[in-house]
């Protein structure tokens, strides 16, 4: 090997071998993801799950967990925002540092699924416009309960098809739509992996904008000294 080859090389002159040196480490990179959507409709325990690789036993509104994107680190903050109408102001102030949202529904509480465009959409576009947004079913275990079929039967309603949540999210103009299940875990590191995805390419994009506007004010700076340039010598 190359590795070896240098070894031999250094030994037979008698100088002193050189150490391998180690790769720099790739610099952490942070990504906050927001999960909004009606109260009860199980966003706590996708946290808890996630974070714990267990199903929550108590309440914890946020919540961390270090992944790797293509070797490197990436911090995962998950915040878990109430959904009720008393906390729109505190909910608001979470929105700041949003880098990517995760709007969930409940498969089974078609309200839920309602207010997905009757309310929480347009209230992330309002406060955070260009965020990329990640269309959540929870509680996809749910589904097929005899019990909660039952009483969604008597009063006439049914689980929220596939079909209608894919239409919903177009419409939204979310990155994709997952349904998944806290407590048995189906899905639920698809949901966040692509929450990851979005949130950095999100950033890439907006990076390679910026540099496109600082463009043109560089060429016009150069064509200023340019001209400046040219002038002095005409007049010379």
């Amino acid at each position: 090997t190359t590795q070896f080859k240098l070894y031999i090389y250094h030994k037979m002159r008698g100088r002193p071998v050189p150490k391998r040196r180690s790769p720099v480490p790739a610099a952490e990179r942070r990504v906050t993801c927001v999960l909004v959507g009606d109260g009860a409709v199980g966003k706590t325990s996708l946290v808890v799950s996630y974070a714990t690789n267990g199903f929550p036993a108590q309440y914890v509104p946020t919540g961390h967990a270090l992944v790797s994107v293509d070797g490197t680190p990436v911090r995962l903050q998950l915040c878990d925002v109430a959904g009720q109408d008393n906390f729109t102001r505190l909910r608001t102030l979470c929105y700041r540092n949003a880098d990517v949202f995760l709007l969930c529904y409940s498969v089974v509480q078609p309200l839920s699924f309602r207010n997905v465009t009757g309310r929480w959409a347009s209230e992330i576009q309002h406060f955070c416009p260009g965020v990329p947004i990640i269309l959540v079913g929870t509680q996809s275990d749910l589904r097929e309960d005899v019990h909660v079929l039952i009483q969604l039967a008597q009063s006439s309603e049914q689980p929220v098809s596939l079909q209608e949540a894919q239409s919903c999210s177009q419409s939204i103009g979310a990155i994709t739509h997952t349904e998944c299940s806290a407590l048995t875990q189906k899905n639920l590191k698809e949901v966040f992996d692509a929450a990851i995805m979005a949130s950095l390419q999100n950033a890439e994009t907006l990076q390679q904008r910026q540099r496109l506007r600082r463009t043109p004010d560089k060429i016009w700076k150069l064509v200023g000294v340019m001209t400046k340039t040219l002038t002095f010598i005409v007049m010379k």
